[in-house]
């Protein structure tokens, strides 16, 4: 239950987002450029802030504890991975994205390959990354909203009786539960208050997403990440106040265990291990995976919102430290507050020896909205709550923007409007289209997520979709010979592979990426040899256009710029690597340190351990801030 103070925080952030949203309209309003794209005038801290805000969806701190509780810390590095993935983008990718000048990265594939492959797979991507893949992401986190919503959005409290029981027949004749107990005695009471709250919480934000485009979006989301992170803080301090201090977290695990409270079979030191060499159920499978992750899967090259936010950029400098500010907010800040509340809750609400094993992993994600409800005092807990509700309001606004983007840009003015109609569109209805984009994204997302029990198939496939492309997406930027018919064939294979390895590997999901990834990429680069490279003028265009680093080989010979294209990649490759080292080392030994973590089992002097990860991860800096940032800017300069 929250009290009137918590009220007044919530609609305090529902106030400044709508204004922003109509702040917004009328720049948003001119064309799709600034519609979706802010006019190309974002600044690189905004832009890599709005990304975390992003990232941090409703369900994101709940998937933590439960990761924590169940697997220990060392799991967490199937997240963190990706920072290799963040940095790639920005040390080696970000700029070109940007000066391709395109709207969407299905509008990419026009522009780096020609003819009608590419203009089937653009077809393809803007179908499937903006309706498909996209409306499921929308229905996981909406569902995923629901936990938070429950507990404290009690409209059959607060609603007039025979207002509520309009939405409660409503919900009852549909017959699709919204609720975390489906089958308890007061399922239908629930459903309805959460599908109130997720109408309240969905109107407000296709409001201002849909009336002011990506500036709305983006300064909506500088507020949330500040709510996010101060509130958090707060509740990380509260959590350790009751645990009895950091020091007391090894000390109480131990306890608890030994009184035969262990979640999965886990023990207090595989729950703190940080490495390897202590953590649970490792195998070197897993730890392929884990190393291989950042890259097998289909954002690996930023495609998607990341790289909508990357294009917004006002400059190749900005769009390099968006990605920077995105890394350094997203996996060391924010993890090093979520490692210690994980800890103190799994010590403060431990778990039910006889809960049937099937549920652990559920009952342990809720523990964190228990924790909001019942260790944080008014006030707090409206700030959390807010922060919680805006998290959902960043994650919804920025997939209602950028799928709108593709059903606008790449199926309505590149489809309908050129091909069948044959005519530009004028730009004042392609905003209309945006706009009434959103809603019609928002009403499959929630058909969507009626229907979650049942395509759990469809979800799964659809990562193994991503592992088969995320290497090709990498490479059509580094390699001038991959073409479309690459691409389309990397997409044909994981479609005929993705039923197959799924019911060969039912329980092993990291050996069906991992078998994914390399037959996929394997015939995809095949069919680019087999088939002949694109046009040599069109990819001149391409490398003038974009000047992607890497291997261009004749195309930029021709152009007089081989040798900055190696140097370039070499360059931007030595400052991921660097910065990587950099972020794994900080994260493991102030990670370590806070949660009184052992050292691995291989290096038993703890103290000298985490100085020389501190050591080295410090004195790297300098090294790959020169090569990533000062270098790449001075090259631009001459350009």
């Amino acid at each position: 239950m929250i009290g009137r103070i918590d009220i007044v925080i919530i609609l305090a952030f529902i106030a400044y987002a709508v204004a922003a949203g109509f702040l917004a309209r009328a720049k948003a309003s001119r064309n799709l450029e600034e519609y979706f794209l802010a006019g190309r005038s974002l600044k690189g801290w905004k832009a890599g802030i709005s990304m975390a805000a992003t990232q941090f969806a409703a369900d994101t701190p709940l998937l933590v504890t439960g990761l924590i509780a169940t697997a220990g810390i060392f799991s967490l590095w199937r997240l963190w991975i990706y920072t290799i993935a963040f940095l790639l983008m920005g040390f080696l990718l970000a700029a070109s994205w940007r000066r391709a000048g395109v709207l969407t990265d299905a509008e990419l594939t026009e522009i780096r390959y020609g003819g009608q492959p590419a203009a089937v797979l653009r077809a393809f991507k803007a179908v499937y990354f903006g309706t498909f893949f996209n409306c499921i992401v929308l229905a996981w986190v909406l569902l995923a909203a629901t936990r938070i919503a429950e507990p404290f959005l009690l409209w059959n409290q607060w609603l007039p009786e025979s207002w509520f029981q309009i939405v409660h027949d409503l919900v009852q004749r549909i017959g699709v539960p919204l609720t975390v107990d489906p089958e308890g005695p007061r399922v239908w009471i629930l459903s309805a208050n959460n599908l109130i709250s997720l109408a309240c919480i969905l109107m407000v934000t296709t409001l201002y997403s849909a009336t002011g485009g990506l500036r709305s979006v983006v300064e909506t989301d500088l507020v949330q990440f500040a709510i996010m992170m101060v509130s958090t803080l707060i509740f990380v301090v509260i959590v350790i106040h009751k645990v009895g201090g950091l020091e007391a977290i090894p000390l109480k695990l131990h306890q608890l265990f030994n009184e035969g409270r262990t979640p999965g079979g886990i023990t207090p030191s595989q729950i703190l291990a940080f490495d390897p060499s202590q953590a649970k159920d490792v195998s070197w499978t897993l730890l392929a995976v884990f190393a291989l992750q950042w890259i097998v899967q289909l954002n690996a090259d930023g495609t998607g919102y990341l790289a909508q936010r990357t294009m917004a950029c006002r400059s190749d400098q900005d769009a390099r430290q968006a990605a920077l500010v995105f890394t350094v907010s997203q996996v060391f800040v924010r993890s090093l507050l979520w490692l210690p509340l994980g800890l103190g809750l799994l010590i403060l609400f431990p778990l039910d020896p006889n809960l049937d094993a099937s549920l652990i992993v559920a009952e342990r994600e809720t523990t964190f909205v228990r924790g909001m409800a019942e260790l944080l005092p008014a006030g707090i807990k409206g700030l959390m709550l807010t922060c919680m509700l805006a998290a959902l309001a960043s994650t919804v606004d920025t997939h209602l923007n950028w799928g709108a983007s593709y059903w606008t840009n790449d199926i309505y003015k590149r489809f309908f409007c050129r091909h069948i109609l044959k005519r530009e569109p004028r730009p004042s209805s392609l905003i209309w289209v945006a706009r009434c984009s959103n809603l019609l994204i928002l009403a499959i997302a929630f058909l969507i997520m009626g229907q979650l029990s049942s395509i759990q198939m469809a979800w799964q496939a659809s990562l193994l979709l991503g592992a088969g492309m995320g290497i090709m997406l990498v490479l059509r930027w580094l390699w001038w010979r991959i073409n479309a018919w690459g691409e389309i064939t990397c997409i044909l294979m994981s479609s005929v592979f993705a039923p197959v390895l799924l019911w060969a590997f039912p329980e092993a999901e990291a050996l069906r990426l991992l078998l994914m990834a390399i037959i996929s990429t394997s015939a995809g680069i095949g069919a680019s040899f087999l088939l002949g490279p694109e046009n040599k003028e069109l990819l001149k265009e391409f490398y003038r256009r974009a000047r992607p680093p890497g291997f261009w080989g004749p195309i930029a010979r021709d152009l007089g710029q081989d040798k900055q294209s190696k140097w370039l990649l070499t360059r931007a490759s030595t400052a991921i690597i660097l910065a990587s080292i950099t972020t794994f080392f900080l994260l493991t030994a102030v990670g370590t340190w806070v949660c009184s973590s052992p050292a691995p089992s291989w290096f038993p002097w703890r103290g000298t351990y985490l100085f020389l990860l501190t050591t080295i991860g410090l004195g790297l800096i300098p090294l790959w801030w020169r090569l990533g940032m000062q270098s790449n800017k001075k090259t631009t300069a001459k350009k």
